[in-house]
């Protein structure tokens, strides 16, 4: 094949083309290189590479190369595909990767090529698919009418919760709460008033907990709660002030109804032996004995 063909379709490569001798001078650069770069292939044919490095990488390269050439040292770089770095025109440092093979001597200089992709729209993908798969992480463990956890997040943050406390041997306490009559509520205010009466519980209960407190919605008008590093008497004292916050004043609906909610709760401290849906399943009979004492009341078993 004529070399004439051969050059121009390394002129046209759609990745930047480098050739340096044996000095590090540049001997070489495509238009892809050029666009990259920011240098004419005038500016850039003809200096030292160092002009394209970052600091301390352009420092340092140079007596790479010629300890190589030497055969005082293996290459590190030839033949392998490596991310680096490249500083253009404007001194903007540019991610890129790059595959340096030796391409042989010539007229006894020894000579050395490069091609080099800017990884910028790689790292812009990759950083924006991983805000979307956090994204739908964090929609996939939220509820979304009330903005809270969801039931799978409360199972996983619960699962979490106990295999620490088997560990450092402190004590959870699992609860179940209940928004009373919601029902009532639903029956005689409409869907839309019952939905706003959810998201501000959830929003009083979240706020009357603790920070380290995990409050969830784990179904329809039942919320789920986690208090670690809690024993059962200090989390019936949490509780309260949970329901209290919830009871303290009516909630206001968006055709401007006044609706007075209350919840009901039910605990249980769960041993290291048990697994969450124990807790769960023991913390519900509180709820049952909370809900049969007249409701907006806390239970422990």
């Amino acid at each position: 094949m004529p070399s004439s063909l051969m050059c121009s379709l390394v002129d046209e490569s759609l990745d930047a083309v480098l050739i340096i001798d044996e000095d590090c001078i540049v001997r070489y650069a495509n238009q892809s290189m050029q666009n990259l770069s920011g240098y004419s292939g005038e500016e850039l044919v003809g200096k030292s590479l160092d002009a394209l490095l970052p600091g301390a990488m352009a420092s340092c390269h140079t007596g790479f190369v010629r300890t190589f050439t030497r055969g005082e040292a293996p290459s590190a770089v030839l033949g392998k595909v490596r991310e680096f770095a490249i500083r253009d025109r404007n001194g903007i440092v540019i991610p890129i990767e790059m595959k340096a093979i030796d391409i042989g001597q010539h007229e006894g200089r020894r000579y050395f090529g490069a091609f080099i992709e800017d990884l910028r729209p790689r790292r812009t993908m990759e950083a924006q698919n991983a805000a979307l798969l956090a994204r739908l992480e964090q929609e996939a463990m939220t509820d979304p009418l009330t903005g809270i956890a969801n039931r799978r997040a409360f199972a996983a943050e619960g699962d979490h919760m106990l295999v620490r406390a088997r560990r450092s041997g402190a004590p959870v306490v699992v609860g179940i709460a209940d928004i009373d009559h919601f029902k009532k509520i639903n029956d005689e205010n409409g869907h839309p008033a019952g939905d706003t009466v959810l998201r501000a519980v959830a929003q009083r209960m979240t706020e009357a907990a603790r920070a380290s407190d995990f409050v969830a919605r784990i179904g329809g008008e039942e919320f789920g709660l986690l208090f670690p590093d809690t024993h059962a008497d200090a989390a019936v004292g949490i509780a309260q002030r949970i329901r209290e916050s919830v009871a303290a004043s009516p909630i206001e609906t968006d055709d401007g109804r006044l609706v007075h909610a209350t919840i009901s709760i039910g605990l249980t401290q769960i041993s290291p032996a048990e697994q969450l849906d124990d807790g769960l399943a023991t913390a519900d009979c509180a709820l049952y004995n909370a809900k049969n004492g007249g409701r907006n009341r806390v239970e422990s078993i």
